[in-house]
């Protein structure tokens, strides 16, 4: 029996080649039309045709008659068209003004947004709320939808407004947000903020790469022109549209020269058992770190002023009464009136009050005898013996004492003598990852690192 199969098999082999031989054209042309008749298979074929850079090139032309007008007409016609249409609400939006902005004229769909208690009490006189309409071809509403985040808390907002058998009904649901990351960056011409404009990303994204790097830049007077940045930011979506910003992950800002780079880190913390095995983990409040490990939460800050749209484009000013520079004593910040100024340390409030010159002045008492001092302020939100965190409002800019416009002098004094804050922030002390998260920590880099040579490989590319 073996045998026969063996003699069959021959004999079909030795067929299968002599036709390969004969034909060798056909039988590559008809294997090639049953793999591609195939479904949802892929396979690796070897063409069994001559070279066909070898064969002669032959140019056909053909006369191709469309459809009859009539007939393409009649085929969408039995399908019912659907108009899509996006915008933002508006405060001052009436139901026809938003319905008529996105394209819909439907004087029952109208009449339901003004009467329906759930739509006037989420989505009519509030701004900024995105609104997507699915109309029909007449331009009568089929299907209303709304999204908002109004809470820090994961999750979004949906207002339904859908067409049915019975009439219009509404629908509220709160969804879980997810999240996305996204990699950005720019390099500064003018502002930080023109910077992250023209990138598009988002303005809470540019106020957090701010505080990050707040105790090795102080971004309202050490920005130069072409600093340039690299951020990984998470998204947080609501079905499939972005809703907001959400941390930095990863960031790198190369000021003057010189690279700073921090990641987001929590390090696991064992519970639950003496036994590893059986230990469960939780994760501590988590902070921002070097790539080497090293904290970025300092001692000192290096700015005593929030960063934001108001405060970017100031810098350090020329002392307009003593006519001379006075970063040597102190620093002057430019700011509006009621901008606020934050302490830039833990410590004790030493003075809270009026004091010749400085106007308004607070004064903060920090370890190892370092004094900081806010002047000219135009309110103190402090009492002398209180005492203070670092980022704690202490008060607001002002004009008071000698002082021609708003402003604040800032002066880091330690044992008495005057230095530059910016100089005592970068050396205060960090605290590094503890041995226990180390390798965890170190995966992490590993992959922000290959993030960033990627983006960097990216931006060379675009820029040839």
């Amino acid at each position: 029996m073996i045998q026969r199969l063996l003699q069959a098999a021959e004999g079909a082999f030795a067929s299968a080649a002599s036709l390969v031989h004969s034909h060798p054209k056909q039988l590559s042309i008809a294997i090639t039309a049953l793999f591609l008749g195939g479904a949802g298979a892929t396979y690796a074929v070897a063409s069994l045709a001559p070279d066909a850079s070898n064969l002669p090139v032959r140019t056909v032309v053909e006369d191709v008659q469309p459809l009859p007008i009539p007939g393409q007409f009649d085929a969408l016609q039995t399908q019912a068209m659907r108009l899509y249409r996006s915008d933002t609400t508006r405060s001052a939006d009436t139901a026809e003004s938003l319905l008529r902005r996105l394209g819909v004229y439907d004087p029952q769909a109208a009449a339901f947004i003004r009467s329906d208690t759930v739509v006037q009490q989420t989505l009519m006189g509030r701004a900024g709320r995105n609104v997507t309409v699915e109309a029909s071809e007449g331009n009568t509403l089929l299907k209303l939808s709304a999204r908002w985040s109004p809470d820090d808390n994961g999750t979004f907002k949906r207002l339904t407004v859908e067409k049915t058998a019975s009439g219009f009904q509404s629908k509220l649901e709160t969804l879980p947000m997810t999240a996305s990351s996204r990699l950005a960056g720019g390099t500064i011409n003018t502002s930080l903020f023109a910077a992250t404009d023209d990138a598009r990303i988002p303005d809470t994204v540019a106020v957090q790469l701010a505080e990050i790097f707040a105790g090795d830049i102080d971004f309202h007077r050490a920005l130069r022109k072409g600093d340039r940045f690299a951020v990984t930011y998470e998204t947080l979506e609501g079905d499939g549209e972005p809703m907001r910003a959400g941390r930095v992950l990863s960031a790198e800002f190369v000021n003057a020269g010189k690279s700073f780079q921090a990641m987001w880190f929590q390090e696991p913390v064992a519970s639950g058992g003496a036994a590893a095995s059986t230990a469960s983990h939780t994760l501590t409040k988590g902070g921002y770190y070097t790539l080497a490990g090293e904290s970025l939460r300092r001692a000192f800050l290096a700015s005593p002023m929030e960063f934001s749209r108001v405060t970017s484009g100031f810098k350090m000013r020329f002392h307009p009464i003593l006519q001379t520079w006075r970063a040597h004593l102190g620093v002057d910040y430019a700011a509006p009136t009621g901008t606020a100024v934050r302490s830039v340390g833990d410590g004790v409030v030493e003075f809270a009050g009026t004091q010749n010159g400085f106007g308004n002045v607070v004064m903060v008492k920090h370890r190892n005898n370092n004094v900081t001092v806010y002047a000219h302020l135009s309110r103190i939100n402090v009492r002398t013996g209180q005492s203070v965190s670092q980022s704690q409002n202490v008060g607001a800019v002002g004009q008071t004492g000698w002082a021609t416009g708003p402003h604040l002098h800032f002066e880091f004094r330690i044992n008495g003598a005057h230095k530059d804050p910016l100089t005592i922030a970068k050396q205060s002390e960090s605290v590094p990852v503890t041995a226990s998260a180390r390798a965890a920590f170190d995966q992490l880099a590993a992959q922000v690192r290959m993030q960033w040579v990627a983006a960097a490989s990216m931006q060379s590319g675009s820029a040839q």
